[in-house]
């Protein structure tokens, strides 16, 4: 066991009791943006994290998961453990096929690698654009990784700042794997949701046939109110933007909670009021049926049914 390391000071923990949603989500609905944290003393962090969290790990994400009434996770690598996937894999082998996972690997990654990560469960490589979180993205080697694992039927999940998109689209465009936006594609929602800046990405998502996570409104959200405390109006602000790709893209949305939540700084939600934000952006049963159950199962569990 290695020692427990300092967290990154200020870093706000996940939340302790999180509220019983109002909202009852479709039966076999999928969390499908979370991540697990160590715990550091079995999973250690990368040496060359930009952040040391708060352990979170898969009991406490498979409890939330029961305790919010939703069926399914869909784990992704988080950039505190690097390329190392071993806790990732650990909770992907411990959710009995309840969960599948997002990857980061290196280009000179092995088929026997991508093999035994697959058999874990893993359906897809995490490219983080976020010049914050990681060093420049080296585009060849990005382009290599996608090639190897075409064969596999995975997908690329891509993470950068709306206003990062125009230098980044072309290559985006050229990858020969499916690729899935997280988070909106983090727009500044302080612009208008009908503006040239989102229009332009909803475009790119038309022309790649992207899928599109409506997740994070607590990460992008300027004027809130945040969730807590019973707020059932929460992240005003982002409801356009979200409601705006759902109707898009009915059939390329997806949803989750991003537990537990890495680098927020002004507040940490609640996670059952997070889930209760979900009727205010995918407005009919139909639009939830699909955010919540269909898209994500014939992503990830494309042979199975909820």
């Amino acid at each position: 066991m290695s020692p427990t390391p300092p967290v990154t000071p200020g870093w706000l923990p996940w939340h302790p009791d999180p509220s019983r949603p109002a909202f009852v989500p479709p039966a076999g609905s999928v969390d499908a943006h979370c991540h697990v944290f160590g715990p550091a003393a079995r999973f250690p962090f990368a040496p060359e994290r930009k952040y040391t969290p708060v352990d979170g790990g898969k009991e406490q994400l498979f409890a939330l998961r029961d305790h919010l009434g939703l069926s399914r996770n869909v784990i992704v690598q988080a950039t505190c453990h690097g390329k190392d996937n071993s806790a990732l894999v650990d909770a992907l082998r411990a959710a009995g096929g309840r969960a599948r996972g997002v990857a980061t690997v290196d280009a000179d990654v092995t088929p026997g690698e991508l093999e035994r990560l697959h058999a874990a469960g893993v359906r897809g490589v995490r490219f983080n654009f976020v010049k914050r979180l990681v060093d420049a993205a080296p585009t060849r080697a990005l382009r290599t990784i996608a090639e190897k694992i075409a064969p596999l039927g995975w997908h690329v999940v891509l993470y950068f700042e709306a206003e990062d998109l125009p230098a980044h689209e072309e290559f985006f465009l050229s990858l020969p794997v499916p690729i899935v936006v997280d988070h909106l594609g983090r727009p500044d929602v302080s612009k208008d949701p009908e503006g040239p800046e989102f229009t332009g990405f909803l475009d790119f998502a038309a022309r790649s046939g992207a899928w599109v996570k409506v997740s994070c409104p607590e990460r992008l959200s300027r004027t809130g109110p945040p969730a807590l405390d019973g707020e059932r109006h929460a992240y005003a602000d982002v409801v356009p933007f979200a409601r705006r790709v759902v109707a898009a893209f009915p059939d390329r949305v997806l949803w989750g909670t991003d537990w537990p939540h890495p680098n927020l700084t002004g507040h940490m939600p609640d996670d059952g009021l997070l889930l209760d934000h979900v009727p205010r952006i995918a407005v009919t049963a139909e639009q939830r049926q699909a955010l919540l159950v269909d898209n994500p199962m014939r992503l990830y569990w494309p042979d199975e049914t909820a």
